[in-house]
């Protein structure tokens, strides 16, 4: 079967029997070419079905209206956000977004970055997978002057511009809640602290104990990857031991939802025999019973103010500099704290 050619503006320039420089001058508005010859051109191309050829037009100018996105997981609502708000941003200044999952892997981030460099992306977005301690692959785009934001898990290796929330006033205001409430010991799950922003929650956390002049006990400070089996695990830790917290500060909600089911398995009531507080405000945090406490952090903003910054290192409205962006967040009170 005799495989459907595509229109070209030759195929054009033929119909009207005009030069093909012409109608291309034609299809890109230039003032040399009459009204009269534009609209010609414009009509003959609507009939003969032209469409150009986005890829060869933008490899002549090294720009490919296109930039790259790597998440951990889009199951999480926070990263799902985010990607809303940085599509939304790029396609209103007319980019296209490739966006490629790490399922938390090194291995596959790696795999994500040489996928995005040989799509020739204008630049990258990317939030680290949690288990990453190796950001060589990141230097595929440094050490070719392709930009590269950070958001949420961000890497101080490389002198990237970076958009984060304030994960230590986070931690900071959770505990400090939960101190308020009358709560006298106080655990932390926290996620690997080789990743700034869980550093940055139990900085918070700990900032807010010794200002109330609490114990520090490391035997209440555990570290977990933050899944919802890791979080079953560590709530089974401090809930079966004889000197169980009274409150637990979960570094994300995933955790904190698997400590009140734990909880409830074992027959204490929430938050009379423990207060619990999440972080992240997943959608699921205020359906729960009873509903979670969490720091609020909205992926909306974090994804529209790394894009903006990636688009404005990309139009070299800002060249080289680097810049970090940290945004708010704010405690979100329910059931499971409020005593």
């Amino acid at each position: 079967m005799k495989k459907e050619s595509h229109t070209t503006i030759h195929d054009i320039a033929r119909a009207l029997n005009i030069s093909g420089s012409t109608v291309s001058r034609a299809l890109n508005d230039n003032s040399r070419i009459s009204e009269k010859t534009k609209k010609a051109v414009r009509d003959m191309a609507r009939q003969l079905g032209y469409q150009p050829n986005a890829l060869a037009s933008n490899l002549r100018t090294s720009c490919t209206n296109t930039i790259g996105v790597i998440i951990p997981r889009i199951s999480r609502y926070f990263f799902s956000s985010a990607i809303t708000g940085i599509e939304e941003l790029a396609r209103t200044r007319g980019y296209n977004v490739i966006i490629c999952q790490s399922n938390d892997q090194e291995a596959r981030e790696a795999d994500c970055v040489q996928t995005l460099f040989a799509s020739r992306v204008d630049g990258v977005i990317s939030s680290i997978a949690i288990n990453t301690e190796n950001f060589e692959h990141y230097k595929t785009f440094t050490n070719r002057n392709i930009p590269l934001v950070f958001f949420d898990r961000v890497c101080d290796e490389l002198e990237t511009s970076q958009v984060v929330v304030d994960d230590f006033k986070g931690g900071f205001i959770a505990a400090e809640h939960l101190i308020s409430k009358g709560c006298k010991r106080i655990a932390h799950i926290g996620g690997p602290q080789h990743l700034n922003i869980y550093i940055n929650r139990l900085q918070g956390y700990l900032k807010a104990l010794r200002k109330h002049n609490f114990e520090i006990e490391e035997e209440l400070i555990i570290e977990s990857l933050l899944t919802r089996e890791d979080g079953e695990a560590c709530a089974k830790k401090l809930l079966d031991s004889p000197r169980r917290p009274d409150a637990i500060f979960a570094a994300n909600d995933i955790s904190a939802l698997s400590i009140i089911l734990y909880a409830k398995e074992i027959g204490l009531r929430i938050p009379e025999d423990l207060a619990v507080v999440g972080f992240s405000n997943e959608p699921f945090s205020e359906y729960v019973s009873p509903s979670l406490t969490t720091i609020e952090q909205s992926g909306f903003d974090v994804g529209t103010k790394a894009t903006e910054l990636l688009l404005d290192i990309i139009t070299n409205k800002t060249g080289n500099h680097q810049e970090t962006i940290v945004l708010p967040v704010k405690l979100i009170e329910r059931e499971s704290s409020n005593r």
